[in-house]
């Protein structure tokens, strides 16, 4: 199963619930040490670039310092040397590798297109009402922080890194199997995520959009 979301929505929190419910593996934070290790590299530097896409100007001035540590004779550091193109390869083959070992829950990270052709995949999207979100992010997020603006911000990043990487709308319903809108009970969510995945599936189904009962 892979889980897309809106930032505030909960759909973190719900394909964890699911992941439990299932007995499946949980792929969501733990990703980034998984590559951190692989690559070397300290997990902040992976965390730069998770599901954010990399500005021109900022691959430009990248390869160009590259470049130039490589005419100096200079060797670059893997840290310098991981970059948005290494992250999105890299984390393609985690997803592979996890759908070939099955039984596992995905959370973002362009699964959902990575993965839009594997027939035995359930593809879930999470969205909320604005109000919602905000009031879920008020208890998470510090005393300050403008929630409305980070909102639009995180949202921006995701569905920015989707068309840039893979081409695709990240709120597209063809990407989905389910796009449902999460209530303040997770757990409810969550078991309408399940019921909708084990419900059987015709060879070419319409995306269902389902509002969770409260």
């Amino acid at each position: 199963m892979t889980v897309a979301r809106e930032f505030g929505s909960g759909g973190g929190r719900i394909a964890k619930i699911a992941a439990e419910k299932l007995g499946w593996k949980l792929i969501d934070r733990d990703l980034i040490e998984e590559i951190a290790n692989a690559a070397r590299v300290d997990p902040r530097v992976v965390t730069r670039f998770d599901e954010r896409p990399e500005s021109w100007m900022g691959r430009m001035n990248r390869r160009a310092m590259q470049g130039a540590a490589l005419a100096a004779g200079v060797i670059p550091e893997e840290e310098s040397c991981f970059d948005c193109d290494v992250m999105i390869e890299m984390t393609r083959k985690v997803i592979e590798r996890a759908h070939v070992q099955g039984n596992c829950v995905i959370v973002g990270r362009g699964a959902q297109c990575i993965l839009r052709h594997k027939k035995d995949v359930f593809h879930v999207f999470v969205y909320a009402p604005f109000y919602e979100r905000a009031v879920r992010l008020r208890k998470r997020l510090d005393a300050g922080v403008n929630i409305e603006e980070r909102i639009h911000a995180v949202d921006g990043e995701r569905a920015h890194y989707l068309k840039q990487t893979f081409g695709k709308t990240w709120n597209d319903p063809h990407l989905y199997d389910l796009m449902i809108s999460s209530s303040e009970n997770e757990e409810a969510t969550a078991e309408v995520i399940l019921a909708a995945m084990k419900a059987p599936r015709m060879a070419a189904p319409e995306k269902q959009e389902v509002t969770a009962i409260r």
